[in-house]
């Protein structure tokens, strides 16, 4: 038959065989798929690491919006003793300044006033035609009273500044507290995903003996430690999202500068905070022990970053160390893009620090792991 005839000087084909390094390479990339894979699904199984990560910030941003919100201006409560004309005519100039809020009281009225925190400050005639003041001058608010009072009694009576002065009331998004406390808590909420998520799950399955069934696999150190890096991209762009967004809505919180910018950041303080748990769950056998290691790393960076108020109120001798914490230098460059606007030159020396601790933590924790 025509199709059984074959051509006595062809020579056979060999069928098609692909080289080693390419099946190796194929299966590499198909194992670190997987490993990411039970990552996320690992991630989500529980429902305590989800509230942490997406609910808690958003409350935190909440709970610090409201308290330190911005109102307006305080109004002093001031006694006025009655009973005499002098002390009436005192409270009719009394009556129309800014800033105060004046009662008419009998002498012992006022001083129970006083005493227990109702006024904050007493103003009576010394009978000569002055004013004596009453107050404790260890209270803000009765500093603040004795000054708001004696200036619009000054001024009732016809005194002049010899300067003249004008105000201008500004109020700009980005320069209230929750402005300034959303960066820090993004900030803060991707070390906690770093070093916590990362940390706790290569313990927990090092204590469970799982790591020891991994290693008789062809599985590489480097691809399950990456991973755990790689897992953390689709749980950061959630976090940017979610309390970004929570805090634009919620409290009108800027975003100046770019948003590619912004990720950029996150990813790379990400990554450099992920290498940080993989090295400190390199060699830790219990939770104990990797909860211990995992809070003196962390709490020093959440007193000294500028998580909740700047760091440059700590001493200047203190600062070459400070600045060089990583969450102080993501903090810093969150800030930087968020609220002013900055480009990438402006960043660029935060992201270097960021990117040198995400390469020797990683090298390090290549170097420490073990799988037992």
């Amino acid at each position: 038959m025509p199709e059984l005839m074959r051509d006595p000087t062809r020579e056979p084909r060999a069928p098609m065989m692909h080289s080693p390094s390419v099946e190796r390479r194929a299966w590499y990339e198909r194992s670190l798929v997987q490993l990411t894979l039970v990552r996320f699904r690992e991630f989500m199984r529980e429902p305590e690491a989800v509230f942490w990560t997406f609910a808690f910030p958003i409350i935190l941003a909440l709970g610090l919006g409201i308290a330190f919100r911005n109102k307006p201006a305080d109004v002093v409560k001031i006694a006025v003793v009655r009973g005499t004309t002098a002390g009436d005519a005192l409270v009719a100039k009394l009556g129309t300044a800014k800033g105060l809020k004046v009662e008419s009281m009998d002498d012992s009225a006022a001083a129970r006033a006083l005493r227990t925190g109702e006024v904050a400050l007493v103003a009576l005639p010394d009978g000569s035609g002055g004013v004596r003041y009453r107050y404790d001058d260890t209270r803000p608010e009765g500093r603040s009273a004795r000054f708001l009072t004696d200036d619009a009694l000054q001024r009732a009576a016809g005194r002049h500044d010899p300067v003249a002065v004008s105000e201008t009331h500004v109020s700009e998004k980005g320069s209230r507290y929750i402005d300034f406390v959303v960066p820090g808590l993004l900030g803060m909420n991707i070390m906690g995903g770093g070093i916590w998520g990362l940390g706790f799950a290569i313990v927990e399955a090092r204590r469970k003996n799982l790591l020891k069934r991994l290693v008789s696999t062809p599985m590489r150190r480097s691809q399950y430690l990456a991973s755990f890096l790689f897992s953390r991209f689709f749980f950061l762009i959630l976090e940017i999202v979610v309390l970004v967004g929570a805090a634009a809505l919620l409290f009108d919180v800027p975003v100046r500068g770019s948003l590619l910018q912004l990720f950029v950041v996150s990813l790379v303080s990400a990554l450099a905070f992920g290498g940080l748990g993989l090295l400190i769950a390199s060699r830790a056998r219990t939770m104990e022990g990797v909860s211990g290691l995992m809070n003196l790393t962390m709490m020093p960076m959440w007193v000294l970053s500028g998580v909740f108020f700047s760091s440059t109120n700590f001493p200047k001798a203190a600062q070459p160390v400070i600045q060089a914490l990583p969450l102080t230098a993501s903090i810093n460059a969150l800030r930087a893009t968020m609220l002013q606007g900055a480009g990438w030159g402006a960043v660029m020396p935060s992201l270097l620090i960021i990117v040198a601790w995400l390469v020797v933590t990683f090298a390090l924790a290549l170097r420490m792991f073990r799988w037992r």
